[in-house]
């Protein structure tokens, strides 16, 4: 009986870690469709919209802000002023992709958005606290700046949070260059993404952090 519970626990463990790590089951590559069909790859990589244009609390709290509707508003509002001029920037006001946002903005209804990063209700992830340490948007996201309809590229899991929090080095960046997902320090005559990582880490006080309680609290 002990040599079946030990074979019949370890098959069990096998399967769970086999099962728990698999693509699907970690979402990594989910990608819901939105109510608006919005490009990250033409905002973000051909227009070079910078990230906290629209994710306005991304460096100043836990959550990354989704933008309201009057952000989008700013280039694609149709309103008129009296004079029957345009009141704002008119960019595709007549666009059918775009009927949900004018409906939002006349009705000041918000567009429910679909989540597409989901933690665990039990992991406590704050953005400003890396985005201000140097971990810039693509360590998480990938290359927003391509991606035509946005995805997880990244597990999430335990273990790749770890592997960062264990050697913090080679994910960071200078500030100013948080968002910019084309960055390259060795292209830019920096220096090795190692020599650049090691000046930040050393000047923003960053180090090596794996108590448990940095993310279960």
């Amino acid at each position: 009986m002990v040599l079946g519970g030990i074979a019949a626990g370890g098959a069990y463990a096998g399967a769970v870690l086999f099962y728990g790590t698999m693509p699907r089951v970690m979402y990594t590559g989910y990608q819901p469709e939105q109510p608006v069909p919005y490009s990250h790859k033409l905002h973000a990589g051909e227009l070079k919209i910078d990230c906290r244009y629209c994710h306005t609390t991304v460096d100043k709290a836990g959550h990354a802000a989704i933008p309201a509707t009057n952000t989008c508003g700013n280039c694609h509002n149709a309103t008129q002023n009296p004079d029957g001029t345009l009141a704002k920037t008119a960019i595709h006001t007549t666009s059918l992709k775009l009927t949900k946002v004018r409906e939002s903005l006349a009705t000041d209804k918000s567009i429910y958005w679909e989540k597409v990063h989901d933690l665990a209700d039990y992991v406590y992830f704050n953005h400003s606290a890396h985005v201000n340490k140097g971990v810039g948007c693509v360590e998480c996201h990938g290359r927003i700046d391509k991606m035509e309809v946005v995805y997880q590229h990244e597990p999430l899991s335990m273990s790749w949070c770890l592997d960062c929090h264990r050697n913090p080095e080679p994910r960071l960046r200078p500030l100013d260059q948080i968002t910019n997902m084309e960055w390259d320090p060795e292209v830019s005559g920096e220096g090795s993404r190692a020599e650049v990582g090691a000046a930040v880490a050393d000047k923003l006080g960053v180090h090596p952090n794996t108590n448990c309680t940095t993310c279960h609290r």
